[in-house]
């Protein structure tokens, strides 16, 4: 009588916990979005006050995504209307 040993897979699978991953991306996507808001009011405002813009404009927009270690470089082109 003969055996077969089972065949085992010795792949790595990727060790991650979901729930950390998830909370961690919203907590900088949260900050980005707080940070990146406060920055254009302060910028729009400062510029109404200093005559520089009427305050009727529209602005394209862009946002640089960089994370080094994933290669990741993305853009997200919108516009800023103040009216």
């Amino acid at each position: 009588m003969s055996t077969v040993a089972p065949s085992f897979d010795f792949r790595m699978e990727p060790k991650m916990n979901d729930e950390t991953f998830n909370l961690s991306i919203r907590k900088f996507l949260k900050l980005v979005g707080v940070s990146s808001q406060r920055e254009i009011e302060q910028a729009v405002a400062k510029a109404i006050a200093s005559g520089a813009i009427a305050g009727n404009e529209t602005f394209p927009a862009r946002v640089t995504l960089e994370i080094g270690r994933l290669a990741v470089n993305a853009h997200f082109d919108g516009t800023i209307k103040l009216e």
